[in-house]
């Protein structure tokens, strides 16, 4: 128990520059503090007081903001950021060290009791305000963007944005098993899909202008 508080204590310290003393993650932290409670009610769930789980993670979501069902999967060094408005639903499994930003949501798509939620591979990152709806896979690695709504499933190590997402960034390994370099959410960086689609649409419309004024010439109007 006190090895895993120590190990959650210091994922914090891995991926958030602004902490400074064990003490504020103790006290500050809403992630933190939704884990801590999240492992409990889990347990509880697993053991069928159903009812007592439940309270416990609605009493979760009053302190933190944070709603995660007690029935979902969570694997070690998971990290939420800032945390507020984000959502876990039942069947949603989340790999290991995966890292969620505030306001995202894990959601499901159907009303029947069944495997609804998506499952988070290890190492994923899911930007603020991304919604993934669905019991498909986000594979090892991949990267979510802010405010993207994925439907589908998320190749191993991509990056994907838009609504629906759509992967912008795919990263395959080389023959000596590492990866190339890659985005890591850094959103300057990533390319703009719309902006590229309108500009080749701006293009065609412009060439499909001038052809039609080289045939009204031709017809003599």
């Amino acid at each position: 128990m006190f090895y895993r508080l120590k190990e959650d204590i210091q994922v914090v310290f891995d991926r958030d520059p602004a902490v400074r003393s064990v003490l504020e993650v103790l006290i500050c932290y809403p992630g933190f503090h939704a884990m801590q409670f999240h492992r409990v009610s889990h347990w509880l769930w697993k053991k069928e007081f159903f009812l007592v789980a439940r309270i416990l993670s609605h009493f979760t979501r009053l302190v933190t903001g944070i709603e995660i069902h007690p029935g979902a999967k969570i694997g070690r060094g998971f990290f939420i950021d800032h945390g507020m408005g984000v959502v876990i639903g039942e069947t949603a499994e989340i790999g290991e060290n995966c890292t969620l930003y505030h306001g995202v949501t894990l959601g499901g798509t159907s009303w029947a009791k069944e495997k609804r939620h998506p499952t988070l591979g290890n190492n994923v990152v899911v930007g603020a305000g991304a919604k993934i709806l669905g019991p498909f896979l986000v594979a090892d690695g991949s990267k979510i963007g802010s405010n993207s709504v994925v439907v589908k499933s998320v190749p191993e190590n991509a990056t994907v944005v838009g609504i629906p997402a759509k992967v912008v960034v795919s990263v395959a390994k080389h023959k000596d098993g590492k990866h190339s370099e890659r985005l890591d959410l850094e959103h300057g960086k990533i390319p703009d899909v719309q902006g590229r689609n309108t500009a080749q649409l701006m293009t065609k419309m412009q060439a499909l202008e001038q052809r039609l004024l080289e045939l009204e010439k031709e017809l003599g109007k």
